[in-house]
């Protein structure tokens, strides 16, 4: 495969004369000095103006190398330094020029040129007009010859690069999950794609899904992520809608001047304004008046709205993001919502799942809770290994609703913890606490008739019918699997010297393929 070089002339470093000039580095020249490198053709633009030391480098690239044929291109600037002019130079230039990747190995040359030049050549590159790879030469050291290093923008070849792209991403959508090592593909998946989003673009973003999912919390996280990244210099700004009543919704958004309406004795900015150069989390965006909504559009379009009673708009531009467990869609054909803010605000919509479609992630985020709890009391806080088990298996069952999502969850921690003596959450805790959380969801504890339901298809003899009845209507009282042993098998413990009771119940209740998380009721 032919090597083909393309480059500008230098007219500093490429234009000295006479024959100290072989003394000099002159970096187009050197390309034919170093070793290893064998050009077929050079493509070498240039300015009119600098015919004669153009005409000079072909001849001496001609003495060093007789085979490398050199095509000039000339080309008028008016501004080498005029970034927009270069780069539509160049750009024309590259969608001009017949390409043949696969017989050619173009390399483009960025030692040459004012910076602006470098950095367009570099940009066109990358972008593949030019489907090259990047070269830059280097003065040689005493006694050697030129060094030339060779820039191969696609990342996949550089594995350090590509590590350290990947890194990165891996760091931020680790902040976007607050650290939490989460083990849902489809949660995970969704938070590459917003990370992608907040890092590529300023328009909004709409997070949907159920009350509890975590959209404010993701709000956070999106806005520190774009301050991480300086991308925002300002605040963010909340504001849940459902809270704007009456007339003070107008101001408490837009703000009003001084005298705007009686009781107006100071002007007011308002949320956005204040959100200027920040990002602006509007919760429950679906609750918002139609007028209100008016202002929202222009305000998001033109970046400017006029507070209650001024005659002046005023101008403020933020990253605007919202929070619905409302179908906006079913708001609009209802007449409460707009479609033109629809259509402007769900170009990224995001639906984060409830805590029931994600059991994977129940565990690492109950440790979460722990730390969180840590933080805020000073406390370390764990539990016993049976509590641990028996809190999860009741978690991560398909029955249990979670209807507050990770709200629940939070307050189930705190619950817990608050009753645990000595920093540690036993089985006690535990089974209190799902009681509760089942009354709060409106569930009943299972009865031993629902339980044996379980058995399916599986025939049982009327002796043991009655026996697995008592033994499971025993288990749905008791708090725990130990206490469920002890209670049924109080007398015959006493002549055993291996009192584990747990261990026979767990063993009984094996023979009808039921586990004690599948019978428990606290």
């Amino acid at each position: 495969m032919d090597t083909v070089v393309i480059g500008l002339y230098g007219s500093t470093l490429d234009s000295p004369v006479g024959v100290r000039r072989w003394l000099r580095w002159r970096p187009t020249v050197s390309l034919f000095q170093a070793e290893d490198l064998e050009v077929a053709r050079l493509e070498l633009l240039h300015a009119p103006a600098h015919l004669d030391g153009v005409q000079r480098i072909v001849a001496d690239i001609g003495n060093l190398s007789p085979s490398t044929a050199v095509r000039l291109h000339p080309y008028e600037l008016a501004d080498p330094w005029d970034f927009e002019e270069v780069y539509a130079l160049l750009h024309d230039w590259a969608l001009a020029y017949p390409f043949r990747p696969e017989d050619e190995d173009y390399l483009v040359h960025i030692t040459t040129g004012s910076h602006v030049v470098q950095i367009c050549l570099f940009l066109l590159t990358e972008a593949r007009l030019i489907p090259g790879r990047l070269v830059q030469s280097a003065p040689p050291q005493q006694g050697e010859l030129p060094r030339l290093s060779l820039i191969d923008l696609d990342l996949a070849r550089y594995s350090r690069l590509a590590a350290r792209s990947v890194a990165r991403r891996q760091q931020a959508t680790g902040l976007l999950k607050s650290g939490i090592p989460t083990r849902s593909a489809v949660f995970n998946r969704l938070i590459e794609q917003v990370e992608q989003v907040a890092g590529n673009s300023t328009s909004p973003i709409l997070l949907t899904g159920p009350t509890g999912a975590g959209k404010t919390w993701l709000a956070r996280q999106i806005h520190a992520l774009k301050r991480a990244r300086h991308q925002l210099q300002g605040s963010l700004v909340e504001l849940n809608c459902a809270t704007l009543r009456g007339e003070t919704a107008m101001s408490t958004l837009f703000g009003h001047v001084r005298g705007a309406f009686t009781g107006a004795q100071q002007a007011r900015p308002g949320l956005l304004r204040a959100a200027h150069g920040g990002s602006l989390f509007l919760d429950e965006v679906g609750e918002l008046g139609l007028d209100e909504q008016a202002m929202l559009l222009s305000a998001i379009e033109d970046g400017r709205f006029l507070p209650v009673g001024a005659d002046q708009p005023v101008e403020s531009r933020f990253q605007l993001l919202c929070g619905s467990n409302r179908a906006l869609r079913e708001r609009v054909a209802q007449g409460l919502f707009r479609e033109d803010l629809l259509a402007r605000i769900d170009l990224w919509t995001f639906e984060l799942p409830g805590l029931r479609q994600r059991p994977e992630d129940i565990e690492p985020n109950l440790d979460f809770e722990l730390e969180r709890w840590r933080e805020r009391t000073g406390r370390q806080l764990r539990f016993t290994r049976q509590a641990r088990g028996r809190f999860l298996a009741f978690a991560t069952d398909p029955r249990s609703a979670w209807s507050g999502n990770f709200r629940d969850l939070n307050a189930a921690v705190s619950r817990m913890a608050t009753l645990a003596s000595g920093g540690r959450i036993e089985e006690r805790e535990v089974e209190e606490e799902i009681t509760r959380l089942r009354r709060a969801w409106g569930e009943e504890a299972p009865t031993a008739e629902a339980l044996v339901s379980l058995l399916g298809e599986q025939e049982l003899d009327r002796f043991d019918r009655v026996q697995l009845l008592d033994v499971l209507a025993v288990c749905a009282e008791s708090p725990s699997l130990s206490e469920a042993g002890r209670r049924l098998f109080a007398v015959s413990r006493q002549a055993r010297s291996s009192r584990n009771d747990a261990d026979r119940l767990r063993k009984y209740l094996a023979r009808f393929g039921l586990s004690w998380e599948q019978v428990a009721g606290g």
